[in-house]
């Protein structure tokens, strides 16, 4: 049970008299509160505050076992003088009825959407196949983008899914109704930006809804699938009418080769906006300023096309392809900045992290560093042992997401994390 104090004000914070001095050069953080008021207080990196966590050292937890050891050894390090446990097990959810990569939206859509699918691979094979194409390119950029704290396989499925099947089946139908009620230009300047952005955008609030979100780079990426797999069906459905109009390669070249990234960059802003609302422990309410900008970049570009159709547009067009390259370079110069101070936090949580929790030190920082991380996976041979480590760390890295804040996390989500990491520790051993 979290006896974190909340913000306080300054009536409440430690008395001046004899305050000790705060940690050499150490960035802000939980440290041990030196009041012995409480087993934390977090340190803002200038001066202490009154922010505090956990019982007094008077509450007598016993320390950490020599060897980091699991299970009821770190349930006991967890417990607090009166017996409720600070980080307690939990229970593993009861099996859902769909694997995790599949939901019932992405059931039910995905009807009429392998039925598309499969009218263009007999028709129009080349179609089928050229709308594939984009996959190897964005991919890559996805995987890079998630390299730190990499969600798990099964998510990233499901939000592709998401894209290609329910913000697909959704889109088109309204996109095809505003068309016949109004015209193709209203369609594809107003209707598109904002019902796809909408329809995109949900795959990651899903993924908030399971708990898979816990970082603006959580949001990114998973705004990167389901943009991937919108564009995916999407351009299948454009290289079908391309190949009955014999000009297939001239929309290949402009779809699937130059501007390969326009669904990502104008999603990611969406995904961006409801990671850091999950990151301030905020409603992902608070996103939807990205959803808006993601709705006007989209309509930016769509509307820049509509023009550069007409004579005397092209330059416009060429303006605005300009415009969003050096938005993709901004974005791409955004996200490493974004990484690496998750990699320079995570490491600063170490300490605090195996303390925590009653394991040794060297391991909590092979499992939160990105390149200790991998060079362990490539001397693991294991599949099984393999599968293990990944859960293991991926659980660590979570929890080290969980306090990346200078609130304490939900109890609830940390003993969830925590009980997926004594798990993988205890199946390992």
């Amino acid at each position: 049970m979290s006896s974190y104090q909340g913000p306080v004000g300054a009536q409440d914070l430690p008395p001046p008299l004899a305050t000790p001095p705060p940690p050499s050069s150490a960035p802000a953080g939980w440290y041990e509160d030196p009041w012995k008021q409480a087993s934390w207080r977090w340190y803002d990196g200038a001066i202490w505050t009154g922010h505090i966590h956990g019982p007094p050292p008077t509450a007598a937890i016993p320390p950490p076992t020599p060897n980091g050891a699991v299970g009821n050894q770190l349930t006991r390090a967890s417990t607090s003088a009166q017996g409720t446990p600070a980080v307690a097990l939990v229970a593993p959810p009861k099996k859902p009825f769909l694997p995790s990569f599949l939901s019932w939206p992405v059931v039910l859509t995905a009807i009429p959407g392998i039925g598309f699918m499969g009218f263009v691979l007999v028709t129009a094979f080349p179609a089928f196949l050229l709308g594939l194409v984009p996959l190897f390119i964005v991919m890559p950029v996805l995987l890079w983008i998630d390299r730190v704290e990499p969600e798990p396989l099964s998510a990233r499925i499901h939000t592709f899914l998401w894209g290609t099947f329910v913000a697909g089946f959704i889109s088109v139908i309204v996109n095809t109704a505003v068309a016949r009620a109004l015209n193709e230009t209203v369609a594809a300047v107003a209707s598109a930006p904002f019902i796809e952005e909408i329809t995109k955008g949900l795959a990651v609030a899903w993924m908030v809804k399971r708990k898979e979100v816990d970082s603006p780079i959580d949001g990114i990426v998973y705004a990167g699938w389901s943009a991937m797999g919108f564009a995916m069906i999407e351009n299948m459905n454009f290289f079908l009418f391309a190949f009955e109009e014999d000009m297939l390669v001239e929309v290949f070249i402009g779809r699937a080769l130059l501007t390969p990234f326009a669904h990502p960059l104008f999603t990611m802003w969406t995904g961006l906006a409801i990671g850091l609302a999950v990151r301030a422990r905020k409603s992902p309410w608070n996103g939807l300023w990205g959803l808006a900008l993601a709705m006007a970049l989209h309509a930016a570009w769509n509307g820049s096309l509509t023009i550069g159709a007409t004579e005397g547009g092209a330059i416009i067009t060429v303006i605005t392809a300009l415009l969003f390259i050096g938005l993709f370079i901004v974005a791409g110069i955004g996200v490493s900045r974004l990484n690496k101070r998750d990699e320079k936090r995570y490491a600063q949580l170490t300490p605090f992290l195996a303390s925590r929790y009653g394991l040794d030190q060297n391991r909590v920082a092979l499992l939160l560093d990105r390149k200790t991380r991998r060079r362990a996976r490539i001397t693991i041979t294991d599949k099984d042992r393999l599968k293990l480590f990944q859960a293991e760390a991926s659980a660590m890295v979570r929890l080290a997401a969980l306090f990346d804040h200078d609130n304490m996390p939900v109890p609830e989500d940390e003993a969830r994390l925590f009980s997926q990491l004594v798990a993988a520790r205890e199946a390992a051993s």
